[in-house]
């Protein structure tokens, strides 16, 4: 699936701020990516669908990405 540009993917950075080289890698968070974009906008639509303002959706939303954790 092509998503328009303004939602390509970012280029992913290592932690010492050099980009991701391994194209495999590159690849597995380009795909996370995109099934996540899709996944919010289906609860975002489907939560003004169901009556919720918007505004508090997307606060839920970025609080519920602010809180997760590595489970490792």
């Amino acid at each position: 699936m092509k998503l328009p540009d303004e939602l390509a993917p970012p280029l992913w950075l290592r932690a010492d701020g050099r980009p991701l080289a391994c194209v495999e890698k590159i690849r597995v968070l380009d795909d996370n990516y995109r099934e996540l974009t899709q996944m919010l906008r289906d609860a975002l639509e489907d939560g003004i669908l169901l009556g919720c303002a918007e505004s508090g959706l997307r606060a839920a939303l970025h609080d519920l990405v602010d809180s997760v954790r590595p489970g490792f």
